[in-house]
């Protein structure tokens, strides 16, 4: 997976339930060049730890479209599951209508080409920031019982667009609003000196 960081994000073309509940048979991930693109994996639809994923990240998409990112989550489900799931409602097990496309992986090679795919089976809880180039900035990944931190994303992405801004580099515990650090001997000797 870490392979990625710094190389083109592989393009897909694959179909995907859209916010509005309709089939995009042609969904590719290189129609979201010029913004940046939050793509994360998750094993299977109807299951424990997913769920708790998938609505925390829609509960905060607005503030990641608010940064010109778009969020679209991939599993190894059909269409058909993406939009059961969907339309279930959260007290009984659904994820509710979730306003971000989720991408079908059937034949699991989007999963293999961005190298999450475990036992030819599932894909692990991989996460790719995207920057508007296609390019691949940022890669996690978490073995199967481990939720991801929203708001570590959201981190990295202010991060990426501070660095993409001002031409700085983020430092150890960087969080929005905080200030960077000039790349060179000179730079980190002063950041240093404020901040320890």
């Amino acid at each position: 997976m870490s392979f990625l960081v710094t190389k083109p994000a592989p393009d897909f073309t694959a179909v995907a339930v859209m916010p509005d509940n309709t089939f995009n048979e042609e969904f590719k991930l290189s129609d979201y060049k010029g913004k940046h693109v939050v793509l994360f994996f998750y094993p299977l639809d109807f299951t424990f730890v997913c769920p708790s994923e998938i609505i925390a990240f829609d509960k905060a998409l607005s503030r990641f479209q608010e940064k010109n990112c778009e969020i679209v989550a991939v599993s190894v489900d059909s269409q058909f599951s993406h939009f059961a799931w969907k339309n279930t409602p959260v007290n009984e097990g659904g994820i509710g209508n979730v306003q971000f496309p989720m991408v079908a992986d059937l034949n699991k090679q989007i999963s293999r080409d961005f190298g999450v795919l475990i036992g030819d089976q599932v894909a692990l809880r991989g996460l790719f920031l995207i920057d508007p180039e296609g390019v691949v900035r940022h890669a996690t990944v978490n073995d199967l019982p481990l939720g991801r931190n929203v708001e570590e994303a959201m981190r990295v992405l202010d991060a990426l667009q501070f660095v993409e801004k001002h031409g700085e580099v983020c430092p150890a515990n960087w969080s929005e609003g905080d200030e960077g650090m000039t790349p060179t001997a000179d730079g980190v000797a002063s950041y240093l000196a404020k901040n320890n």
